[in-house]
């Protein structure tokens, strides 16, 4: 049968009574809000991995922009070493090297704030991530591969590094 019933009622009329189809209307409901809580459940997902990486990739340009702006000021802070050590013989009684000396001593700190420590270690071994090799130099008082002079400080970590360090390294005496 079609999922109709006929009867015939107590006077001998014929009555069609719709009866329940195999085919429930009540799973099929069922099975479209199971399909449309998924997509839900998928769409909540993806907005939250957006979320995260919109986050992700604002932290990585406020970190690049930040490396950036600095990076613009070590030439400045260079100038300063180089001021102060242009006036090596007036040093201390000079009130505007005093004053100049401050301000690299200001900037180095901001510097180490932001998380750009200053690299200017001599007598520690040569790091490559760390330094920058220009001149090697024979001595017998420290161990070849061994920092003797900074020419120029690097600033930075191992996980952010503005420059490394302009240094001169002992090689073993021949």
């Amino acid at each position: 049968m079609n999922g109709h019933e006929e009867r015939t009622d107590q006077d001998g009329a014929r009555a069609v009574q719709v009866g329940t189809d195999e085919a429930d209307p009540v799973p099929e409901s069922e099975a479209k809000l199971a399909e449309l809580e998924d997509r839900w459940l998928r769409a909540v997902a993806e907005l939250d991995n957006v979320r995260k990486r919109i986050a992700r990739d604002t932290e990585r340009l406020r970190v690049e922009e930040r490396d950036k702006v600095v990076s613009q000021w070590l030439p400045v802070l260079d100038n300063l070493e180089r001021a102060l050590s242009a006036a090596d013989g007036d040093g201390d009684a000079n009130p505007v090297i005093q004053g100049v000396r401050a301000v690299r001593d200001q900037a180095v700190a901001t510097l180490n704030r932001l998380g750009y420590r200053r690299q200017d270690q001599t007598g520690v071994p040569f790091d490559p991530q760390h330094h920058e090799a220009v001149s090697t130099v024979e001595r017998d008082d420290v161990a070849p591969g061994t920092v003797v002079e900074v020419l120029q400080p690097g600033y930075g970590d191992d996980q952010r590094q503005l420059r490394p360090a302009v240094v001169v390294v002992a090689k073993k005496a021949e």
